[in-house]
């Protein structure tokens, strides 16, 4: 529309100015609800891919609001049956063998993980019950010789008719474990009144020193790598005894500083003295004040062994004497020596401390900023980790004795956010409701039936504590990226590692009776997929063995679909307090045999 001289209106310009602008906003919606649509789905993605390289199957299938890709897993190839994704022999060549370092942790990438089902070994059976099985269990559930043939001198363990039974024997100590521990309770009388609890066994054989001390009230972790001594890990948790993978080598253990009450090595094969003994050190912090290191083998006792040695009584002396100087200068005191066993005490006086403050001592007290506790893929410093003066309560004569200590909020406990004696002692009470509930809809819980289980992202350990009279014990799980609460853990008499539930766990297929899950999908979901978690609980689950998955309800429809294809048998279940939002998942992995299989 035009004026008489035939200019445009001012209409016509607010006309040419509104229509881009109405453009422009109907983009910016249109723009916003793709965005917002794309965003809102991401949480669903693991619900909708397929299984790819490995042949994966799926189907819709409707479990509540969300319609979820139900997906079918292949088999595994049969030689899987002991695969262990981030200790994997064939991937060894790959990594340095400077300290024996690819004998650590290093899990393979994400295009090279696995989407298939891990099969048992031919002939399977339901593992022999606690606690008969700490001294057999069947051949075809683990077999493997080669300890047998090597070590058969030594008594580790003897193949009889269908079963491999364990005599106790081991290195030091060939003609049974119960008059070298007795000899070690002559040495230190704290193992005979629950002044210690937890210990930790370096090169643990098939675990039968761990495996003595549970009838004595005291909780082993044995801990070995994945080397040419086939399976020593996968023999101790067949057996029901503590055990994980892991090696001591250039990174720290995945446990917090000044949490075990003892450590162990008979004739565990671990250079002590060499490279500025970096691996004393590791012992050092992860022993607490008072803790006491215990070593039997060379060079223990030289003058009457070093013949078998294979070495010269010269050598043999020399390394005793540079043990002892290595020892003292990282503040451990010789406690005491009684025939093959010489025992070290970390002592607890601050005034040993203060003198690696001197810019000549060796190792030098440790000033680089790194977190005591940090242990998740963390460098060995060559350096001393100086217990924290602030705490008064962590040392070994602080702590109330095994089985008070369960109870007692810990003084560590306050490190965490929101940690308290309150939360604590809160959290203690919480669990005793939850065991009821479990125990009425899983009955096998508490009784001979389930031995070895995982509690997968504990806070300070209450379903272990929970359970402490049950025929049971517990591994207990603290996610590298969550609130560090495993300090608590071990301060009351319990035990754990560090992990990333993004990788597979440090331990054999088949080795774990239950497994417990609470909100890790909810807190963990943004960072790993779903569909490699339960795999990786497939993996590490017994035949028979049962989950129990505490979400909310979108993440236990979500996981229900999922378990279908890992043949699992799963129902859904209330909480203790019947809340709409939460829920239980109670599973049950079938046995099942390779097609391969004869």
């Amino acid at each position: 529309m035009k004026n008489k001289d035939g200019k445009p209106t001012s209409q016509t310009h607010k006309t040419c100015r509104t229509v881009p602008m109405a453009i422009l906003l109907v983009l910016l919606c249109t723009l916003s609800f793709y965005l917002g649509g794309f965003f809102c789905s991401q949480k669903d993605i693991y619900l909708t891919q397929a299984v790819g390289r490995t042949g994966g199957t799926s189907k819709e299938a409707k479990t509540g609001p969300h319609q979820i890709k139900a997906v079918t897993f292949p088999e595994c190839p049969a030689d899987f049956q002991d695969y262990t994704p981030c200790t994997d022999p064939k991937r060894w060549n790959k990594y340095s063998r400077h300290r024996f370092s690819f004998l650590e942790r290093h899990c393979p990438p994400l295009f090279e993980r696995n989407e298939c089902l891990i099969p048992p070994p031919n002939g399977y059976q339901s593992p022999i019950r606690w606690p008969k099985s700490r001294d057999e269990c069947w051949y075809r559930n683990v077999p493997y010789d080669w300890i047998n043939r090597q070590k058969s001198n030594q008594h580790w363990l003897k193949k009889e008719g269908e079963k491999f039974l364990f005599p106790g024997g081991g290195t030091m100590f060939p003609n049974g474990v119960g008059p070298y521990v007795d000899l070690m309770q002559d040495v230190i009388p704290g193992m005979k009144d629950g002044t210690i609890r937890t210990a930790i066994d370096t090169g643990c054989g098939v675990a039968s020193w761990g495996g003595d001390l549970l009838d004595r009230g005291i909780l082993a972790l044995s801990l070995a790598p994945r080397d040419n001594h086939e399976a020593q890990v996968q023999f101790a948790l067949e057996r029901g005894i503590p055990a994980i993978l892991g090696i001591i080598s250039t990174q720290r253990l995945p446990f917090p500083s000044n949490s075990f009450d003892m450590a162990h090595c008979s004739r565990c094969l671990i250079p002590w003295t060499e490279f500025g003994g970096l691996y004393l050190l590791e012992i050092h912090r992860i022993l607490r004040p008072g803790g006491f290191w215990v070593l039997s083998g060379p060079p223990v006792n030289y003058v009457h062994h070093w013949r078998g040695w294979n070495t010269t009584i010269e050598d043999q002396e020399s390394n005793y004497e540079k043990l002892q100087e290595l020892l003292s200068s990282m503040c451990f005191k010789l406690y005491k020596k009684k025939d093959d066993i010489a025992v070290w005490q970390k002592t607890s006086d601050s005034s040993c401390y203060k003198k690696l403050e001197a810019p000549d001592s060796y190792p030098p007290k440790c000033d680089d900023g790194t977190e005591p506790d940090s242990a998740w893929y963390t460098p060995i410093r060559p350096c001393v980790v100086i217990p924290n003066p602030k705490y008064k309560k962590v040392s070994l004569k602080s702590l109330p004795k095994w089985p008070e200590r369960l109870h007692t909020a810990p003084e560590r406990v306050s490190d965490a956010r929101g940690g308290s004696d309150g939360a604590f002692n809160h959290d203690n009470s919480k669990w005793k409701s939850r065991i009821k509930h479990y125990k009425k809809l899983l009955p096998a819980i508490g009784t001979d039936k389930i031995r070895n289980i995982m509690d997968m992202n504990t806070m300070y350990g209450g379903l272990a504590g929970a359970l402490s009279e049950a025929p049971s014990w517990v591994m207990n799980v603290v996610s590298s990226y969550a609130l560090n609460t495993l300090a608590t853990v071990y301060d009351r008499g319990l035990i754990g590692t560090y992990h990333d539930w993004c990788e597979a766990f440090s331990t054999y297929p088949r080795t774990y009776d239950l497994l417990h899950l609470d909100g890790l999908f909810t807190t963990e979901s943004h960072r790993c997929e779903m569909k490699y978690v339960l795999l990786e609980m497939d993996r590490i689950l017994r035949p028979n063995g049962y989950a129990i998955i505490r979400e909310s309800n979108y993440f236990v429809d979500a996981v229900a679909t999922i378990a279908r294809g890992m043949r699992w048998n799963c129902r859904k279940e209330d909480t203790e307090y019947g809340a709409e939002m939460e829920k239980l998942l109670i599973c049950q992995k079938k046995l099942w045999y390779s097609k391969a299989s004869s």
